[in-house]
């Protein structure tokens, strides 16, 4: 399977994912109930600093992809040609620029002793949030700690989820 096709698999299911009311567009509606949905499964306060950045980041990504695709109602093809042309086709760039905050939020939340970076037990509990097991937050841990340091930063965390969509590991830190 080629990068292209595992690339488009892989965004087909962040559509699937995000389509919460299942009509088959992604609307700022989806986006607002993903957000709630992260806040209810972190047991996050909704009306804490974290909540109002998982808010701030998850509506600039939505956005900033109906722009892309010029519409606030994006059908599954308006929306993998818009996060392929603002996301994917830019490499680094893209993951960096345009995921970077939406993954900077959840660890705003997910880092429950403030130091910036993401220690095993709190994967786990992001893990948890998404529907994932203690077992493969582990496994998952040591993929994405590239400097062997004990901790994970926002870079190996921007990485992962762009060699997620790359099809170059299985790590949906964004959801399943």
């Amino acid at each position: 399977m080629s990068v292209a096709t595992k690339a488009n698999g892989r965004l087909e299911e962040r559509f699937n994912l995000w389509d919460h009311n299942g009509n088959g567009v992604i609307e700022r509606s989806d986006f607002e109930q993903e957000i709630q949905g992260i806040l209810d499964r972190f047991g996050a306060d909704p009306q804490g600093p974290g909540a109002a950045g998982l808010r701030a980041a998850y509506l600039g990504l939505f956005d900033r992809l109906a722009r892309a695709a010029g519409t606030e109602q994006m059908s599954k093809d308006d929306f993998i040609s818009a996060a392929e042309s603002e996301i994917v086709s830019r490499g680094n760039a893209g993951f960096s620029e345009v995921l970077q905050p939406t993954i900077q939020a959840i660890m705003g939340i997910a880092d429950t002793d403030g130091d910036g970076e993401i220690s095993p037990v709190e994967l786990e509990r992001w893990f948890a949030a998404i529907g994932l097991s203690a077992d493969q937050a582990g496994e998952a841990f040591s993929q994405i700690d590239t400097d062997n340091d004990g901790h994970l930063s926002v870079g190996e965390l921007v990485a992962a989820v762009r060699d997620y969509h790359l099809g170059k590991n299985d790590i949906p830190l964004l959801g399943v």
